[in-house]
């Protein structure tokens, strides 16, 4: 599957957070997520393996008991049921792999 970069397709996953599904297959998603200063991803768990990079911004991210900042060019990865969650710091953008594939992240049309 090959996909053409295109700025629309974002869905509001929460205010101030915001996530496209870039490409998948059998076994992995890549998504992009633009998160908007101020706002927090609640700390939560899924059971998929979440690997992701720093674009631009700056997060304050907690992965089980540890807490980071994390600047552009860092990178993450969370263990499947793995208590995680970020506070933005500045406007970020993040591009996440996500293992298996997320039922609930793919498109509702072709990508």
């Amino acid at each position: 599957m090959f996909c053409k970069a295109q700025d629309t397709g974002f869905k509001q996953a929460m205010p101030g957070i915001k996530i496209k599904t870039l490409v998948y297959g059998k076994n992995t998603l890549l998504s992009q997520f633009r998160l908007a200063e101020g706002h927090t991803l609640p700390v939560h768990t899924h059971p998929h393996e979440q690997t992701g990079y720093l674009v631009s911004g700056r997060l304050k991210m907690s992965i089980g008991n540890d807490t980071f900042e994390v600047a552009p060019g860092d990178s993450w990865c969370v263990p499947g049921d793995t208590p995680h969650g970020a506070e933005v710091l500045e406007d970020a953008l993040a591009i996440e792999v996500f293992s298996p594939v997320r039922e609930d992240y793919l498109p509702t049309e072709s990508v």
